[in-house]
């Protein structure tokens, strides 16, 4: 049986802690965590080589923090280490699924995960291993859509793919105005000049920067990033140019 034609041979891939929690909105909802892990371990069957930047909102917001109260540097740094749970979740989830995986934390944690070493994120990934990014870029004031962004262009990613709630960007908040439009395509300096709510600015300029194309679109529905894998347009491709 001949192998499927991949629109992309590596990823990276962006989670928000808050797609771990389910419906519960905090903490980590297992039947959540190994639907997720399960669709990693499908497009990992077809040779796709996947590394994870996750977030750590399920447990601690460090922006939320901050405005509370919380010193923001220290509130940053708690967030970073919410994003090492995450993390630890997702490589057992993995392992669950019958995919070695491997976190590297930008924050030296060694007795628990490797640190952040980027030749070494790229062994593992020729070597057909997930690779987990924990820890954002291990400074505070940057987010994990940051960390996203700067780790895709590190390893040479052929896609950042952001899992959102939503199917991809829109002109509008689609949860408020229901006449919002969904952008099959957009380009980088068409989301800064407008503004809209993909990542924060810093990530966008990273991306646009370092040209690496950026796939919004959501993981609620089963299979969408197989379907997206195998070439299909799922949700809203931001690149540096839009084609005609």
């Amino acid at each position: 049986m001949s192998k499927p034609k991949l629109a992309y041979r590596r990823i990276l891939l962006k989670l928000s802690g808050e797609a771990l929690s389910g419906e519960q909105g905090f903490g980590i909802d297992n039947d959540t965590l190994s639907r997720v892990c399960g669709e990693i371990a499908d497009i990992r069957s077809y040779g796709v080589e996947v590394a994870i930047v996750v977030g750590g909102g399920n447990f601690f917001r460090g922006l939320g923090a901050s405005a509370e109260g919380f010193e923001r540097a220290s509130a940053d740094y708690i967030g970073m280490l919410a994003t090492v749970m995450n993390a630890i979740a997702l490589q057992q989830g993995l392992l669950q699924a019958g995919v070695e995986a491997r976190v590297q934390s930008a924050i030296p944690i060694s007795p628990v995960v490797e640190p952040y070493v980027r030749l070494r994120a790229l062994k593992h990934l020729d070597a057909g291993r997930v690779v987990i990014f924990a820890a954002g870029t291990g400074n505070p004031y940057f987010t994990t859509d940051t960390s996203a962004s700067l780790r895709a262009a590190e390893i040479g990613a052929d896609v950042l793919v952001k899992a959102t709630k939503v199917d991809g960007v829109y002109d509008c908040d689609p949860m408020i105005n229901a006449t919002a439009k969904r952008y099959a395509e957009i380009s980088y300096d068409e989301v800064l000049q407008q503004r809209l709510a993909v990542m924060d600015a810093a990530a966008i300029a990273l991306c646009r920067d370092n040209n690496t194309c950026l796939r919004v679109m959501s993981l609620t529905e089963s299979g969408n990033l197989q379907r997206m894998i195998l070439g299909e347009s799922i949700g809203t491709l931001v690149s540096t140019k839009v084609s005609d």
